[in-house]
């Protein structure tokens, strides 16, 4: 009997106990069925006849014709490509028993321990011991090198067929016996490789003979396998031998292993293009949103360092609520995708490095270094423009109240200038009597008094007229005509003041009559009209203020009261705006600081499995998002602030826009660092790293990492290389080439754990694939767009076809294609 679980270190790839388990087989106390013995010795006779014919013989009797040991060694021969001990040609007895051991002893060699079964058995024509053996070599040479996916050779022959015979309709292999009793198993495995020699549709389910037939029929006629059982064998057995069945169908199996053979390179090309495609898609997806990103970063900074003048203070808070509302609305979304792009870029590096593909470099202007730059030129606009706003509010501010101010005195001097002219263009002298005319000039110098008290006033008008136009003010030539007007008719009156006194002097000389009473009384009048009219001015001008002290100071004018009472409240009111929003930037300033702290020492100090810190990290991250209510409350009191026109807060030292970085900068730390265990899942999978290498990796780092900064100086590095084993100057100049090639002098932990896994796994080469495509292209050095179309799925076909360049070997034909060079563009020529 043969023992086919014994172990043998002559084996092939899984050893002997691999290829077949299954029951003892050939029990010499058990008779086989007679059913089964016919369809064994039909199959078994035709499986040798398949390969005795190659040497130019046959059998017709399975058992008598091998007692001689002639034809068994003959048939090892050819089934092994090897060569056995010479024969001895004696008829006796003792050269039969010779022969049959020495092909017994080359079956042992091959790793097959045989046990109950011995020459002496097959010289004496022991039908179910030669059965047995047989079934031996077809086990050991055309059965146990079948293996789909690591299985056992059965298994794996039967997982062939499973798999082979899957789309088809009404097949279900499930074993070797009855799957196969109705043929449709046996014609779904031929029409899946020779669709053109089967019409599967046309057959029946109910009509096994023919199934099988027909199968049988096509077999041997094209594909070179003999018939070996008849379809009445099969039908009319309840339970067709297995043995029989899978003889046969390895028959099939190696028929078609050239196809096979093509089928696992097109399946590795496959796998490799997939790859490609995918980190293409993410090369593209990457590109768009850099793209995006930066072009919306390009169309706002123009916006941001506008500073365009509006004319009042609610223009410039329309604009200021415009920046609000992109801080809050238009920049988050943003923020995410800065964040993302960094993530997509660092995974798709990682994914690269673990498929032996070169580095992404993306097009130029738009690394990641690039963004950054764009992002640190928007960040630098949006401060100056948030401060231009400001100051310009401020400035208007200034500008609406000396505007104010400027058309008051205007009023007031305008109104007191009206009829001026006429009153001292008059000559009412000429009719006066001389104390008529003394009442006059001493009326006149009261005016002169008066017009000399006004002169304090003009100049305040031209000063402020002055501040108007510094400050920029949009209505500044209104501003300039008034004033200029104003001082136009200063001068008229000057001139004719003083050409009324000439007159009136003259006059007097002619009347020296004139009431001197009246002008002692005009000119003890006239500086008590001129106070009068300064006091009045005084109590009507706008006042501006910042602070209580300054009201407070101001509040011992009783005739200002009321107003002074309502800027008192105004700044009590801001007062307490000021505290509110200190009280809630102190409690986010110190959240968000906190939460910095603790994300860099969950970032050093990971414990648990990779699975348990992306869960333990993304319910943190779940946590901080939750605090998102509190930042928008903290910007609505800011809004509140802004709107108050509130500059400065002497209860905290947080401004809105150090609070709002320092958000962004959480979040997106948090989201780098769970990408960053994401990626040392993928190179963990990838590379086949063990958790216990990966703590090891971490442990190393982190000692060498002492600022905690997540990443290795050259010398940090190189010290941690040396822990390792790593020793030599140029070893260390090699992998600092390796892990950090743009030359920035820091590493982090995942180009650490990508190098530490490649130098501990084994790669996937350009090589591999080359040899894939030669298989494909039937050795031939170029590859046909039929030949790709035929062999790989559409898409993939055709991205080759769109990728490979044409071949222009000496051997080239028109429309060849050069896999070659392909291949090595998908690794990188380094790689060869």
């Amino acid at each position: 009997m043969v023992d086919y679980h014994a172990a043998n270190n002559q084996s092939s790839v899984g050893g002997p106990q691999t290829y077949m388990e299954q029951e003892n087989d050939w029990d010499r106390d058990l008779l086989l069925d007679p059913a089964w013995e016919k369809q064994q010795r039909k199959t078994f006779t035709a499986w040798c006849n398949s390969h005795l014919r190659k040497a130019g013989t046959q059998i017709e009797n399975i058992e008598e014709d091998f007692r001689d040991g002639l034809k068994l060694m003959l048939l090892l021969e050819v089934i092994s490509g090897e060569r056995l001990p010479k024969p001895e040609r004696g008829k006796m007895r003792v050269h039969k028993i010779n022969n049959v051991n020495k092909a017994l002893d080359f079956i042992a060699s091959k790793g097959v321990k045989l046990v109950s079964i011995g020459a002496e058995e097959i010289v004496d024509g022991n039908a179910k011991m030669t059965l047995g053996m047989i079934w031996t070599i077809i086990l050991r040479f055309a059965i146990q090198d079948i293996s789909v996916e690591e299985t056992s050779a059965k298994e794996g022959l039967l997982l062939w067929c499973q798999r082979k015979t899957a789309p088809y309709k009404n097949v279900n292999v499930q074993n070797f016996h009855i799957s196969w009793k109705d043929g449709l198993a046996f014609n779904a495995l031929i029409h899946r490789h020779r669709p053109d020699l089967i019409d599967y549709d046309s057959l029946r389910k109910d009509d096994p003979v023919t199934n099988l037939n027909n199968a049988f029929e096509v077999a041997e006629k094209h594909l070179d396998i003999p018939k070996m059982l008849d379809a009445e064998d099969i039908v009319n057995t309840a339970r067709p031998d297995e043995k029989a069945i899978m003889t046969y169908v390895s028959s099939f199996y190696h028929a078609f292993s050239g196809a096979q053979k093509a089928e696992t390179a097109a399946n590795r090309i496959c796998k490799v293009l997939a790859v490609n495609q995918e980190n293409e898609q993410m090369m593209e997806d990457y590109e768009k949103l850099a793209s995006d990103l930066l072009e919306w970063i390009r169309r706002t900074i123009p916006w941001l360092e506008n500073r365009t003048q509006e004319k009042t203070v609610n223009d410039m808070q329309v604009k200021q609520e415009d920046f609000r509302d992109y801080r809050c609305v238009h920049k988050p979304p943003k923020v995410q995708e800065k964040c993302q792009l960094e993530i997509s870029f660092n995974t798709l590096q990682t994914k690269l490095r673990l498929s032996n593909r070169p580095a992404f470099m993306p097009s130029e202007g738009r690394m990641v270094s690039d963004i950054n730059k764009a992002w640190h030129n928007l960040e630098g606009a949006e401060k100056g423009y948030e401060e231009w706003i400001l100051s310009e509010i401020r400035r208007l501010e200034r500008l609406e109240h000396l505007a104010v101010k400027f058309h008051q005195k205007c009023a007031i001097h305008e109104s007191w200038t009206d009829g001026k002219e006429a009153m001292l263009t008059q000559k009412d002298y000429e009719t006066c009597t001389l104390s008529e005319v003394k009442a006059l000039l001493r009326k006149h110098e009261a005016f002169e008094s008066d017009l000399a008290a006004h002169q304090d006033r003009v100049e305040q008008i031209a000063a402020i007229a002055q501040e108007l136009n510094e400050l920029d003010y949009y209505d500044a030539a209104s501003v300039n005509a008034r004033c200029q007007k104003i001082c136009d008719q200063w001068d008229v009156l000057g001139e004719l003041t003083h050409k009324r006194k000439e007159s009136l002097e003259r006059t007097e000389k002619q009347l020296e009559s004139i009431d001197e009473l009246y002008l002692e009384y005009a000119k003890r009048a006239a500086p008590f009209n001129n106070w009068m009219e300064g006091a009045m001015e005084d109590l009507q001008d706008m006042f501006i203020v910042h602070n209580i002290e300054e009201i407070q100071a101001m509040a011992m004018v009783p005739l200002r009261d009321n107003a002074l009472q309502e800027e008192l409240n105004k700044q009590n009111s801001n007062d307490t705006l000021r505290a509110t929003f200190a009280t809630q930037a102190n409690a986010v300033g110190a959240y968000i600081q906190a939460k910095m702290e603790e994300i860099g020492r969950i970032s050093i100090e990971m414990n648990g499995t990779l699975e348990d810190q992306l869960t333990n990290l993304k319910e943190y991250q779940k946590s901080i998002m939750s605090y998102t209510p509190e930042i928008n409350k903290l910007e609505g009191y800011h809004q509140h602030i802004q709107e108050a026109l509130i500059f400065d807060n002497q209860y905290t030292s947080y401004t809105m826009e150090h609070l709002r970085v320092g958000w962004e900068q959480l979040l997106t730390t948090i989201a780098r660092t769970i990408n960053e265990v994401e990626n040392q899942i993928l190179t963990r999978d990838a590379k086949g790293i063990s958790q216990e290498q990966l703590y090891e990796y971490r442990a190393s780092f982190n000692h060498f990492d002492k600022d905690h900064s997540g990443a290795l100086m050259a010398e940090e590095f190189k010290a941690c290389l040396i822990s390792l084993g790593y020793d030599g100057e140029a070893e260390f100049n090699r992998i600092m080439g390796i892990v950090d090639p743009n030359g920035s002098g820091a590493v982090t932990f995942q180009a650490f754990i990508d190098f530490m896994s490649t130098e501990t796994t084994d790669r996937d080469t350009a090589d591999q694939v080359i040899a894939s495509f030669k298989i494909l292209a039937a050795d031939k050095n170029y590859i046909t767009a039929d030949e790709l179309r035929r062999e790989l799925p559409p898409d993939q076909a055709e991205y080759c076809i769109a990728r490979m360049a044409p071949y222009t070997g000496p051997d080239a034909v028109p429309g060849a294609l050069d896999y070659m060079s392909f291949s090595t563009a998908l690794y990188g020529e380094s790689d060869l």
